[in-house]
């Protein structure tokens, strides 16, 4: 009885390694935000944030690949200024009538043991591509008691030229920089 034990459980080994499952998260919009900052006429600093945000996570921690597939709504910007935020809707800016979607995928997940440590992949905003790499400052899971269900999210950061993306009413009195921090929280399927 041992030995055919023993041998059940030397099947299973190779299994292991071979059989990992990718595990899918869809982004949690209540706790999902992707916030930006930039500067203003070099004297401060302009903050707000998309208020929404949709997508999904795919992981396999075991062998370090998934990919991630983020859309926002630009119309959901908030800057907490109603008129600033119209300004931002319009074609010097976001071009949310023409362009009401901003995307984020990525295929490249680089883990540091069981944590994400970056995500690699291509950002589209006002329908121009542009490769961006997010780099985790905090990354982490947990049993959720209320959902019974674990729940993976981190706080990513990453730079980009508002420039590149056609967006350059302003310059250079409104910076061409753009801070992104995105906190995200996906549940498991």
């Amino acid at each position: 009885m041992n030995v055919v034990r023993f041998v059940v459980a030397l099947a299973a080994l190779p299994c292991a390694a071979v059989c990992a499952e990718p595990v899918t998260y869809a982004v949690d919009g209540a706790h999902t935000k992707v916030y930006w900052e930039v500067r203003h006429f070099g004297t401060s600093t302009h903050r707000g944030r998309f208020d929404e945000v949709h997508g999904s996570i795919v992981m396999d921690r075991d062998t370090g690949t998934g990919d991630v597939s983020i859309s926002i709504p630009t119309a959901s910007v908030s800057s907490g200024v109603p008129a600033l935020d119209s300004v931002l809707r319009n074609g010097g800016f976001l071009a949310s009538d023409a362009h009401p979607m901003a995307y984020f995928v990525a295929k490249q997940l680089r883990f540091d043991g069981a944590r994400l440590s970056t995500l690699r992949g291509e950002f589209t905003l006002r329908g121009v591509s542009r490769p961006l790499s997010l780099n985790a400052s905090n990354f982490g899971c947990r049993e959720d008691a209320m959902i019974k269900r674990e729940v993976c999210g981190g706080d990513f950061d990453a730079e980009i030229l508002r420039s590149d993306f056609g967006s350059t009413f302003g310059l250079p009195f409104v910076g061409d920089k753009v801070h992104l921090m995105i906190s995200v929280e996906g549940i498991r399927q």
